[in-house]
């Protein structure tokens, strides 16, 4: 495979990569690398990656265990999780930063999430990956998967009736 069949190959889930390792590493130059390092070892795979009915379930797979394997070298433990690809709609001020308001928040309560959970939510809902994907990338079976979201989700929204009714119930 030469180097632009290699480049056609990634460039549907490159940035994928990049926004999983930037979720779970959080610093922007730590996913860079870490996404340059996936990329290397899969061109260094190039010829073999013919054995793999999904490449890019293979490279994500890459790359949650790439960072995993940082994080627990680092010793990382809380580093909180960012999400800057929020684009609001034009609306009022107010609502603006009401809307960054929530998803600070939301940003905390991930945060403070395990970090199998932390991982699900990202894949299902920033990514929109399929069950069937997750379950390989995270090497789960798919109803484990679905508690796992279930269960963050659940943990975000009390959080959030918490905090927005303000005690108020």
């Amino acid at each position: 495979m030469n180097q632009n069949e290699f480049m056609n190959l990634i460039a549907p889930f490159k940035d994928k990569v990049f926004r999983l390792a930037k979720r779970l590493l959080i610093s922007r130059e730590e996913a860079e690398d870490a996404t340059q390092e996936v990329l290397v070892k899969l061109w260094n795979k190039n010829s073999g990656l013919e054995v793999y009915n999904n490449v890019e379930a293979f490279a994500m797979t890459m790359t949650k265990n790439y960072c995993l394997d940082q994080l627990k070298s680092k010793r990382a433990g809380n580093l909180p999780i960012v999400h800057d690809n929020f684009v609001g709609r034009e609306a009022s001020l107010d609502k603006k930063m009401e809307d960054i308001d929530s998803l600070n928040w939301v940003e905390k309560i991930i945060n403070q999430l395990p970090e199998q959970q932390r991982s699900i939510i990202q894949l299902r809902d920033i990514e929109q990956y399929e069950f069937e994907m997750i379950a390989k990338i995270m090497n789960m079976n798919e109803t484990a998967i679905r508690v796992a979201l279930s269960r963050a989700r659940k943990t975000v929204r009390e959080f959030m009736i918490k905090t927005h009714s303000h005690g108020i119930r």
